[in-house]
């Protein structure tokens, strides 16, 4: 049998645009208000990229403060994972233009897409690459400029959305540390409750595709809404089942921030306080892959990542798909 080796992050970085757009901004371009938006997602603010930036660029930005936080240089990446459901061009893909931004010459790269849970996808890809002794260092990204197929004169869709990208380097750690279980799944046939219909094979774009808005966000909300409650504290559950381990052994959950009641209903199955749970979407919105990797960066900064500390990632998104994670840090 082979001998795996253990596998972890070993740097993390996160960059969000500077432009900031709130709720009292939205409140002139759609009938919304501030109070009604914070009630019912928890979110104030979001950032948009500015009009010269694509997710290469944001993802760029985050890669290189990842790559320094892990104490190796661009020529020790071995594969870049770039996990996007807004890549710069549907081909080549974004990974590629972010290797290319970084010089990473011996890296292989690829984007993929699972929509919110994509970090997820990703962390489980490229940890099992690097404990089967293919690869010694990945770089996983999650980034999206999401107010590029954001209506903003759809007041449901437009006040959950921003822009950001997040990023980590995994690597062999010392025994004991590490990943310890993943968890992912999917239900293509809620694919209808939450996606972008036009530009693909099935809608190619046309002028009509765009008069109708098909290449915007579409969403079900409140079917999207009772999925995510349902799913997240489930999928954290069987991820830690799975690792031998149970939710009062969570020093640190940190769930995709797409709204505040969704994250409480996950902290109530899990039983735990807040203070055990990263939230960060009051400032950033639903980033979708790059939530995650953003709020985890962030936390790291504050001083609230311990070595020795279980950390769960738990996400859901379109397609409809949902990941978890449990790592020993």
């Amino acid at each position: 049998m082979m001998n795996l080796h253990p596998v972890g992050i070993i740097g993390t970085g996160k960059y969000v645009p500077d432009r900031i757009l709130s709720n009292q901004e939205l409140e002139q371009m759609v009938e919304t208000n501030d109070e009604w938006i914070v009630t019912r997602t928890g979110i104030r603010e979001r950032r948009m990229a500015a009009a010269e930036q694509a997710t290469s660029d944001l993802a760029y930005q985050a890669s290189l403060k990842a790559i320094e936080a892990a104490g190796i240089t661009v020529e020790d990446i071995d594969l870049i994972i770039v996990s996007t459901i807004t890549p710069d061009t549907f081909f080549p893909s974004t990974a590629c233009l972010l290797q290319d931004k970084l010089g990473a010459k011996k890296a292989a790269a690829f984007d993929l897409s699972a929509a919110c849970s994509g970090f997820i996808y990703g962390l489980a890809t490229a940890s099992n690459m690097i404990a089967t002794g293919m690869y010694k260092h990945v770089l996983v990204v999650g980034a999206e400029t999401l107010s590029r197929i954001t209506d903003y004169t759809d007041r449901n869709t437009c006040i959950l959305f921003g822009d950001g990208a997040g990023a980590v380097v995994l690597g062999q750690v010392e025994e004991g540390r590490g990943f310890k279980a993943f968890e992912l799944g999917a239900d293509g046939s809620g694919g209808e409750l939450l996606k972008v219909s036009g530009g693909g094979s099935r809608m190619p774009s046309s002028a009509e595709s765009v008069a109708s808005k098909q290449h915007y966000i579409h969403m079900a909300g409140n079917d999207v809404f009772k999925f995510a409650v349902r799913i997240m504290g489930g999928a954290a559950e069987e991820a830690l089942r799975k690792a031998g381990m149970n939710k009062e052994d969570i020093d640190l959950l940190v769930p995709h921030q797409a709204n505040v009641r969704i994250i409480q209903s996950a902290l109530n199955r899990l039983d735990l306080s807040e203070e055990k749970c990263m939230i960060n979407l009051d400032k950033y919105g639903n980033m979708s892959a790059a939530s995650i990797p953003v709020a985890l960066a962030e936390a790291v900064e504050q001083g609230r990542v311990n070595e020795g500390d279980c950390l769960v990632f738990v996400g859901f998104g379109g397609g409809l798909t949902w990941g978890a994670s449990v790592l020993i840090w």
